[in-house]
């Protein structure tokens, strides 16, 4: 398989493999229990948190361990509101090209939790309207949502300036660092925000590990009910392997990001793959060329294909990419991202996500554009 899907999901790294074996093996005690078993397990998640405080330059009590990137950002959106509502402020700000979990979110609280909602629009390149921001924001804006890179775009979003023209109106401010994380820098005090959500799974970690990174001094109400656990903001017996798991990759991820010739490569090889497939289709267009850009992403619209049969044929071919959009019943649905760029819904269908990782080789670009030119050459095209 040719896999250019990474942005979904990646392959689990070594490091977190060998963290995690003694947790779904010989070790299995419950880190709130007070035997030498549960105080086992509260080790590796206390030792755990030490390590993502670190890799975030945050302190330890500030990390939240969740199931992943989705409850990191509801826990953060619903939390932050239902927590500081009674302030008067109930005005939220987010932008058009969100993550549905952040976008869904956001959309529910306007709905049914009495907040008033304001979308910031993108320009061509995915980029946020600064100008469009800075006049949402008033009195009784309690919180923005904004996220730091694109997951089908790769478009990175100018973070810490936005967080900066809220700091002085006591505007809260969460990213969605899902996709960021191990590819660019992620220090949240650096980039002056509030809370920050992370997914093990998109940095080679297990699936079902994630977090939030909540400021200290910042409360927020728990959107689940039980017990104690997480210093009384996400109840539920902690998942110890994934935790394990989580900051051995992590660790990894943050020092390729330090040490950036990963990264580099990464870079190079998304560009040698848009160089032979705009000499394939010239018809072809790089979403969010013009912005700055994560270095493993590359999306890439074929008018006038039919973007289903596309992305059937590469499987077929043994190349395992995204459309970038929801699947449902089996047709490709356009993506709001796209269209919120200026596509048409035409041309959003007929797009195709390929994002690399660590194990991509020249090799694999080369067969996947070989397959490429073989799949546009039958009958996608409408």
């Amino acid at each position: 398989m040719l896999y250019f899907d990474h942005n979904a999901t990646t392959p689990l790294c070594d490091e977190a493999r060998e963290a995690m074996i003694p947790w779904i093996g010989a070790l299995f005690g419950n880190p709130s229990s007070i035997h030498a078993a549960g105080r086992q397990a509260r080790a590796v998640i206390d030792d755990a948190r030490d390590r993502m405080a670190s890799l975030l330059g945050a302190k330890p009590h500030e990390i939240i361990f969740t199931s992943g990137g989705t409850e990191s950002c509801n826990l953060a959106l619903a939390g932050l509101v239902r927590r500081h509502r009674s302030s008067g402020k109930n005005h939220l700000v987010t932008i058009v090209t969100e993550h549905h979990a952040v976008l869904h979110t956001m959309r529910s609280l306007a709905k049914n939790e009495g907040c008033e909602l304001t979308e910031i629009p993108v320009d061509s390149d995915g980029l946020i309207d600064l100008h469009a921001f800075e006049k949402a924001l008033r009195a009784e804006t309690l919180l923005v949502s904004a996220m730091f890179a694109n997951n089908e775009t790769g478009v990175v979003q100018p973070i810490a300036q936005l967080a900066s023209l809220c700091r002085n109106r006591g505007v809260f401010v969460h990213t969605d660092a899902v996709q960021a994380y191990g590819k660019v820098p992620c220090f949240p005090n650096e980039l002056g925000i509030d809370a920050l959500s992370l997914a093990a799974h998109k940095f080679y970690g297990p699936l079902g590990g994630g977090l939030l990174w909540l400021r200290s001094g910042v409360s927020i109400e728990a959107i689940q009910h039980g017990g104690y656990h997480e210093n009384e903001r996400r109840p539920g017996t902690e998942n110890v392997a994934s935790i394990a798991g989580m900051a051995a990759a992590a660790e990894r991820a943050g020092k390729a990001v330090k040490e950036g010739g990963e990264l580099m490569r990464q870079e190079s090889l998304r560009d040698r793959l848009w160089q032979g497939i705009s000499k394939i289709d010239s018809t072809a267009l790089w979403n969010g060329k013009g912005s700055m850009l994560i270095a493993n992403t590359l999306n890439v619209s074929f008018p006038k294909c039919d973007g289903e049969t596309l992305l059937m044929a590469l499987d077929l071919e043994g190349v395992a990419a995204s459309s970038g959009s929801a699947c449902m019943v089996g047709s490709i649905q356009a993506s709001h991202v796209l269209v919120a760029m200026g596509l048409t819904e035409e041309t959003a269908r007929a797009t195709v996500r390929f994002s690399l990782g660590r194990h991509t080789t020249e090799g694999e670009v080369d067969a996947t554009l070989a397959a490429l030119g073989r799949v546009l050459n039958r009958q996608v095209r409408v």
